[in-house]
């Protein structure tokens, strides 16, 4: 009886632990991506679940909690937890039925971890410190001649040169390495993976608001036996990092990933983040920053957002902008590194430095635009200008709108949106640097071929063209075929434009080229694939493009050039659905408990002409909305219920 007492203290203490749990937004036993939600998916590569009176599983030769008869391990597994692996770590869930994990955000820590890598390349070099990748294979530098090496030695004692450069492995401390914060962590599993993986690091800060995810976090990381560079931290984020805003205080990385929108943490990121430091920023409020919302948008990023076929990269810019426009407020500016749109949520990697001088450009890197309600054209006009003066720079309000108050092209007017990030989203240096790492060592990462092939497109894009045209709204728009991606490119190839294409969309066309030759270029198509005019109405937008000629003669033969490398090696370049309900899910419900009719609800309110229903007698378990609302006409005859929902209820 004493033996059964014992045994189910653990449970009883697990339970309170789930009972208590906080209602803060980053809970720590729903966890999705670094962020806490109410339900998720679990991977099928995931590890099998630990029974609750079975022994720990035996983890990698890495880490230091091998469990055998001899008696448990240093940090034991409690009745019903359940150990999830994904790169080298290994992460601890209060419960195997309230583990939830979604496979999508895999790919986000992966290309975490990678940026991150060749950031602390770049920046430990001048530091005089090399990092050793796991699987990254040594460059050895061979000299092709005995004089050049006498030369060179000789050379580098006259310049003072150092002994060899010290050599920083992951897992490992180094002294002069980078001050990484994650300021949402939930359960830990990104900081946890920066500490097996990333090279170069000094210390991490896993902070999270709740204090049973700090625990959490404390356990896991003395699961990984990374406790001596990874130390859990339960503060509210935002006032971490405004205590950690002093110069020699600063972090050098900072990553944030909420549920939702990071606006709210946004102004203390940009002053703790040291001098020529890395912010990683991740937002999941595509709907607001996509056009859904406007004025919400405005609240949180002061921008107005518009609904468009570049609306996912139109929320890259708007974070962007919101970025340089909080910096600019405490004399600092942005460097963006590398802005992705992916799925359902968008990462961006910026840089941050000071100076004052640089800060003057912040009104001249932002812009407003007009888009079209009728034909989708859109047109960019900068919010001030800055014109060479000799030696100094001359700073001038700009000069618009570039648009009349009717469209040239089908007569309908123009919505506003901005302002937004209008100078270039990537370094393509950089870029190509994380490129080279992830192509050349594969196993490192679980999605290193998506990672390449998001990569490429990255690299092939047009660096100083906003925005984009997707091929199939251009052809919905005058009600013709779509032309093939291909032919399309190579019109506008022919014509003497520029043109790419683009990671956010599939089907996204970025070129230089004004709206114009692009109608052009479609009124030459329709008049091989032609439309019934008279079946258009004479106020349409298809109607007044198509009644103009175009001025130029478009060519439609397939160049060689229009079709990318990325696109001929046939890369991975977009998610495919994993499995179903993989897209973002609900928040954390008090206590940490997940809502079980989440499906329930799902097949009721959704699908519904996918189930429609035949059967007269079914209903009549629906309410007569018209009934409600005190108009229905067909009294006892209607096929809907007219009982009240408290009625039905009993």
């Amino acid at each position: 009886m004493l033996v059964q007492t014992f045994r189910l203290l653990p449970l009883i203490a697990l339970r309170r632990l789930h009972h208590s749990c906080s209602r803060s937004t980053r809970q720590t036993l729903q966890w999705t991506g670094g962020r806490s939600t109410a339900a998720s998916r679990v991977l099928t590569s995931m590890d099998p679940e630990v029974p609750a009176t079975g022994p720990a599983p035996t983890p990698e030769p890495a880490l230091s909690s091998e469990c055998g008869p001899e008696g448990p391990p240093p940090v034991g597994l409690l009745p019903g937890e359940t150990v999830v692996k994904e790169g080298k770590a290994s992460i601890l869930f209060p419960s195997a039925n309230e583990v939830f994990y979604n496979p999508v955000q895999e790919f986000n820590r992966d290309l975490t971890c990678a940026v991150i890598t060749e950031f602390a390349r770049e920046v430990l070099a001048q530091r005089g410190v090399r990092l050793a990748v796991p699987g990254e294979k040594e460059r050895v530098v061979v000299s092709l001649a005995e004089e050049a090496s006498e030369a060179d030695a000789q050379a580098d004692e006259a310049n003072g040169a150092v002994e060899p450069a010290a050599i920083a492995a992951a897992g490992e401390k180094c002294e002069h390495g980078l001050r990484v914060l994650e300021g949402l962590a939930a359960s830990g599993l990104r900081s946890v993976r920066f500490a097996l993986e990333v090279p170069g690091l000094q210390s991490i800060t896993a902070n999270d608001f709740s204090a049973k995810a700090a625990a959490l976090i404390g356990r896991n990381a003395e699961y990984n036996g990374v406790s001596h560079l990874l130390q859990a931290s339960c503060k509210d984020a935002s006032m971490l990092m405004y205590e950690m805003r002093g110069k020699k205080a600063r972090y050098d990385v900072i990553d944030l990933d909420p549920y939702g929108s990071p606006a709210c943490f946004l102004d203390a990121a940009v002053q703790a983040v040291s001098e020529g430091g890395l912010l990683c920023i991740t937002c999941t409020d595509m709907a607001v920053m996509a056009g859904n919302s406007g004025e919400t948008c405005y609240s949180k990023y002061g921008s107005i957002s518009i609904k468009a076929r570049y609306c996912h990269e139109m929320a890259l810019r708007i974070i962007l902008h919101s970025l340089d426009q909080r910096a600019a407020v405490y004399q600092r500016y942005i460097q963006p590194l590398l802005s992705v749109s992916v799925d359902f949520y968008i990462r961006v990697f910026v840089r941050v430095f000071t100076g004052q001088a640089t800060v003057k450009n912040s009104a001249s890197k932002q812009a407003l635009i007009f888009n079209c309600v009728g034909c989708g054209s859109f047109h960019m006009q900068r919010m001030g200008r800055r014109t060479s003066n000799g030696k100094h720079m001359k700073y001038s309000a700009a000069t618009g709108p570039p648009v009349g108050p009717e469209c040239e092209h089908c007569g309908q007017r123009h919505q506003m949106g901005g302002p937004l990030w209008a100078e270039p989203i990537h370094d393509s240096a950089f870029v190509q640097k994380v490129l080279s790492a992830v192509s050349g060592n594969p196993s490192r990462f679980g999605t290193s071929k998506r990672i390449e092939g998001m990569l490429s497109m990255v690299t092939e894009e047009l660096e100083d063209v906003p925005l984009y045209y997707t091929v199939d709204s251009l052809s919905s728009t005058i009600h013709c075929n779509t032309p093939p991606l291909l032919q399309f490119r190579s019109a506008l190839l022919h014509a003497g434009h520029r043109v790419s294409l683009s990671h956010a969309c599939k089907n996204a066309i970025k070129t230089d080229a004004p709206p114009a030759a692009i109608w052009d270029v479609m009124r030459c198509w329709e008049k091989m694939n032609p439309v019934k005019r008279e079946k258009l109405s004479p106020t349409s937008p298809a109607f007044k493009i198509l009644s103009a000629e175009p001025s130029l003669q478009a060519c439609f033969t397939v160049r060689e050039d229009a079709n990318p490398q990325s696109r001929k090696r046939h890369l991975t370049r977009f998610q495919e659905n994993p499995q179903a309900f993989w897209g973002p899910k609900a928040r954390a419900k008090v206590g940490g408990c997940v809502s079980s009719d989440l499906q329930d609800k799902r097949k009721k309110f959704q699908n519904k002409r996918k189930h429609q229903i035949t059967d007269a007698s079914q209903m009549k378990n629906f309410p007569c909305k018209k009934f409600r609302q005190g108009t229905c006409s067909h009294g006892d005859s209607c096929c809907y219920s007219h009982e009240p929902e408290e009625h039905k209820m009993d």
